[in-house]
């Protein structure tokens, strides 16, 4: 378990290469992780992704011949038209959640590939056999169905969905590091199995309109299309939501806690499962179960997890700002870009910014930049937390040389997202008057306008100055200060009739301190 060290390591020269100026051991463990990067066999690695490939393809094929032959070719059409209108409502939905830090889209196909094609049929083959298998062994084919649809369906699907989180949880760990990339991979993953359900559903009841004639609004299309695509798109989605909050949380927790890392997923599936049938099986209810269900269960739940998502979200921004301003005091970013990378309207606007002068290549370089500092900033957190795995190094080091390859490109369009984003800052007046432009002086106005070394009075001696050599002097028998009701001189200014540096006053030609007077006759340290 390797933790995060206490600075990270220092950029190179301007003039240098991104891997210049990395200290002895980073190029180390760069060097080291280049050889066993050569040495692993890269062949296995692409006959995964073949049979993988392989397997979504003709899962896919033999989906598509299984929904065709159950609701025949103008019911599959119409079915794939009315459930293709929720996809990219969704869709857009959970890529919005993943903009903070956005995961491979080759993750993201695969989710809804999965969830549309291998999950899909794994639900069909299950379901079926195992609602004949009760059929057949309780002579009940009525109770077989709602056997089927409440506990059967429930464990089946969701298993057949968590399977694609439990891939990308162990294969793409890298890109696998919280809540919300288990929200967005489950959530994709539901989409897909639940376009291809509202398929076969919409398609079927298309079917059976056919047959008995119906149409409008009073058709079995019009009802399905409604509860299944007007009212609950989010439906399957919620469920498999559960299962990746629990693989979301997995990924948080420590290396050494394997016990934590196996339960909490489980857990997340067994209340994906409990939702899911309790779903299904509201229509078992009684006549308003269903809506029963819908307002007390599926509503609330639905607010409660999006609003967890969207805090989770709020989170990484905050991590973000937290974590990568130790990187700005090393030189790699500029001190503004913490406060601009932890923002996305900041982000947004860096990357219009670039795109309007730069071109749209340039666009797609500042958002790179921007997913490769989320990253960074997500790899010190887990590293400070103890969570980072041995490659820590070797990951801080390629995203930072990633970094410093884009920041000319990318540091003037987020200075300036950051120059238009930042918070105003009061600017208030200091509670006293400017020097030099006004004076509080005694009499019934508050204060007076006086220039600040004019032709005015302003420090002048007259009869009773304070240091002159005039009757009544500031330190000599008599008052404390001048025989006046004046502090400083008598009449009404406020300092003496004369002029600042004129004739007469402090510095006139008459030594201030002539012989036989220090301050002036009689004064409380001259000698008359």
């Amino acid at each position: 378990m390797a933790t995060s060290p206490p600075f990270p390591p220092h950029p190179p020269h301007p003039g240098g290469l991104p891997g210049d100026g990395a200290p002895r051991d980073a190029r180390g463990w760069r060097r080291w992780g280049s050889v066993l990067g050569r040495a692993r066999p890269r062949t296995w690695g692409r006959l995964r992704y073949a049979a993988l490939i392989t397997l979504l393809t003709l899962s896919g094929l033999v989906i598509l011949a299984l929904v065709r032959e159950q609701t025949g070719t103008e019911g599959f059409l119409v079915g794939l038209g009315l459930a293709v209108l929720p996809v990219p409502l969704l869709v857009a939905a959970f890529r919005w959640l993943d903009r903070v830090d956005p995961g491979p889209w080759r993750n993201l196909v695969f989710a809804f590939a999965w969830g549309a094609c291998a999950a899909a049929l794994i639900a069909i083959i299950a379901n079926s056999f195992a609602t004949r298998w009760i059929a057949t062994a309780t002579a009940d084919p009525s109770g077989a169905d709602t056997l089927g649809a409440t506990v059967i369906a429930p464990v089946v699907e969701e298993s057949a969905k968590a399977a694609a989180v439990l891939l990308v949880f162990l294969y793409r760990r890298r890109d696998f590091t919280g809540v919300v990339d288990g929200v967005v991979i489950a959530g994709l993953t539901a989409t897909g199995f639940a376009f291809t359900e509202n398929i076969l559903y919409l398609g079927t009841a298309f079917g059976t309109d056919q047959l008995t004639g119906d149409t409008g609004i009073a058709s079995v299309t019009a009802a399905t299309f409604f509860v299944r695509v007007i009212m609950s798109p989010f439906a399957h989605p919620l469920f498999t939501v559960l299962t990746g909050i629990g693989f979301g949380f997995a990924a948080l927790s420590g290396t050494g806690r394997h016990l934590r890392r196996a339960l909490l997923p489980l857990g997340g599936l067994l209340l994906a499962m409990g939702m899911h049938a309790l779903w299904n099986g509201s229509s078992s209810f009684g006549e308003f179960g269903f809506f029963a269900v819908y307002a007390a269960f599926m509503v609330p739940s639905f607010g409660l997890l999006t609003w967890l998502a969207v805090w989770t979200r709020q989170r990484e921004l905050r991590t973000v700002r937290d974590e990568l301003p130790v990187y700005a005091a090393a030189g790699w970013l500029a001190p503004a870009e913490p406060f601009a990378l932890g923002s996305m309207r900041a982000r947004r606007l860096a990357r219009e910014y670039a795109g309007l002068h730069l071109g749209r290549p340039a666009a797609r370089e500042v958002a790179r930049y921007e997913a490769d500092a989320t990253s960074l900033a997500f790899l010190r957190h887990r590293g400070r937390q103890g969570r980072a795995g041995a490659d820590f190094p070797v990951r801080e080091r390629e995203l930072l040389d990633e970094l410093w390859r884009r920041k000319d490109v990318a540091r003037p369009a987020l200075a300036h997202a950051a120059r238009t984003t930042a918070p105003p800052v009061p600017v208030t007046a200091p509670p006293w008057p400017p020097y030099g432009l006004y004076v509080y002086a005694p009499g019934p106005q508050p204060c007076a306008r006086i220039p600040s070394y004019g032709p005015g009075p302003a420090y002048g001696h007259g009869p009773g100055a304070p240091y002159g050599p005039g009757s009544g002097a500031a330190y000599g028998p008599g008052q404390m200060y001048g025989p006046g009701p004046q502090a400083y001189g008598q009449g009404p200014q406020a300092y003496g009739p004369w002029a600042a540096y004129g004739q007469n006053p402090a510095y006139d030609p008459r030594p201030a301190y002539g012989p036989g007077q220090t301050y002036g006759p009689g004064a409380a340290y001259g000698q008359g």
